[in-house]
């Protein structure tokens, strides 16, 4: 196996911890970002950083200065950078239109101009190198969009029309950009959510504003029951990174609650989308 240079962003907890772990065990050089490294993330820096293999380094995706100084960091310490993970993220749930235009703005500034900034920063670097790999992690929530998280829902679905783009229009070049459909799994997301700011709306909903919290409670009894486990996400990252150049599928399901349904709407949509593009005269984009 070839040592990769791996930025991954989003470290601080859930998959982003866990898969910059699963990465550096398995021989990479980890670049793992965060925000807030001196203050609120001080001691999972620390942690992450004494990890063998692991750097961790100060990254807000909302920062364009910071995400171009991060990926300049590795670019200068490696003269290259093999592989970006795109995990930085933000879920939001709620009754839609408790979210205003600026609550709608916040979720997609980090969800989708976030990754991106990050994308638009390594490719320069990964063209010139001829070879490179972006994994934007997505969300089944990508596919199909789940009542009550409206703003999460849009975000990723964007990030899958960004992803499906560019990885068609990048393989020539050498540089795969893949998308990551994990399900739901117990991590550190469900404890940071956000909700949108006019709440005054809410009385008007009457019952099904308390549909939210009974789905969360749903969530809960369903990972208690079957416990899924989020290392899944971190190993399904480790096993694309491993993958053949050019052999990386478009989109990998990671749900081992509800994957089923996804793969088959994932593969129907592959089998049309190919048939689309001929159609139109681009079937050099498919090789």
């Amino acid at each position: 196996m070839d040592n990769k240079v791996v930025l991954i962003t989003g470290t601080n907890s859930g998959f982003g911890w866990l898969a910059a772990k699963a990465c550096a065990a398995a021989g990479h050089s980890v670049y793992a970002t965060m925000r807030d490294t001196t203050s609120r993330n001080a001691d999972k820096a620390k942690t992450l950083a004494q990890e063998v293999n692991i750097r961790v380094l100060e990254v807000d995706v909302t920062d364009g200065r910071a995400v171009s100084g991060a990926i300049s960091t590795v670019v200068k310490t490696h003269g290259k950078i093999d592989v970006l993970v795109n995990n930085a993220g933000l879920y939001a749930t709620g009754i839609a239109e408790t979210f205003t235009e600026e609550d709608l703005e916040k979720v997609l500034d980090v969800n989708v101009n976030g990754a991106w900034r990050t994308i638009k920063g390594v490719l320069p670097q990964m063209r010139k190198q001829g070879e490179g790999l972006v994994i934007n992690v997505s969300s089944v929530a990508g596919r199909f969009s789940f009542p009550f998280q409206m703003a999460y829902n849009v975000s990723k679905f964007a990030l899958e029309g960004l992803t499906e783009c560019l990885h068609y229009e990048l393989r020539r070049l050498g540089v795969d950009i893949v998308s990551l459909q994990p399900g739901a799994f117990p991590t550190d997301i469900w404890g940071k959510i956000f909700a949108g700011s006019d709440q005054e709306v809410i009385a008007e909903y009457g019952d099904l504003a308390n549909v939210p919290a009974q789905i969360g409670a749903g969530i809960g009894q369903m990972f208690e029951a079957m416990k899924p486990d989020p290392r899944l996400v971190a190993d399904a990252i480790v096993k694309l990174i491993d993958a053949p150049r050019s052999k990386r599928p478009l989109r990998t399901v990671v749900d081992p609650v509800t994957g089923n349904f996804s793969e088959i709407a994932n593969k129907q949509v592959k089998d049309q989308y190919e048939n689309f593009l001929t159609a139109f005269g681009m079937q050099s984009m498919l090789s």
